[in-house]
């Protein structure tokens, strides 16, 4: 519960015998050994809404990247707001339409369970160009260039050949 990026909820029984949900809110490590020093939970009400941040796992596999973009993934949680029971333990964002320059916002992720507490032109996950392709497809320019050069040179030199009487 403590090492994992999920969110779990926690049956937390009292010595009275009393019982209550929580979730884990905060944590405080020693700062030499990492021992736990103190954890924080927070009560579940059954009919009070929590805001929790809820990890998000990418489905499929962008067609962009596979063309050699760069795939950037700067939201990996988000800040939902729902019921304790509605709460998802992942928000899958499927990424596999994302082109070379496409976005996945925020507002294609929502649901009516839960709301996104995130501006509506959050980017979540996006195809760039990367440097190389960029680099790849000037060097194919320069190749096709170097290639017409020496192509010419090359032909000055048959002509100069045939002209020119052989040195023996």
């Amino acid at each position: 519960m403590v090492y994992t990026p999920n969110v779990y909820t926690a049956s937390i029984e009292l010595e009275n015998g009393e019982k209550f949900e929580a979730i884990l809110q905060d944590i405080q490590f020693h700062p030499v050994s990492d021992k736990i020093l103190h954890i924080d939970f927070y009560q579940l009400h059954k009919d009070k809404e929590v805001t929790m941040e809820i990890p998000v796992r990418l489905i499929g596999n962008a067609p962009g990247v596979m063309a050699g973009g760069n795939l950037r993934f700067p939201y990996r949680k988000l800040k939902v707001r729902a019921i304790p029971a509605n709460l998802p333990d992942f928000i899958n964002a499927d990424i596999s339409n994302l082109k070379i320059g496409d976005k996945l916002y925020v507002t294609e992720l929502t649901s009516d369970e839960y709301s996104i507490l995130h501006p509506e032109n959050t980017v979540v996950a996006q195809v760039r160009v990367s440097r190389l392709v960029v680099e790849a497809e000037g060097e194919d320019e320069d190749e096709d260039e170097a290639a017409e050069g020496t192509e010419g040179a090359e032909g000055a030199e048959a002509s100069a050949e045939e002209g020119a009487p052989a040195a023996e």
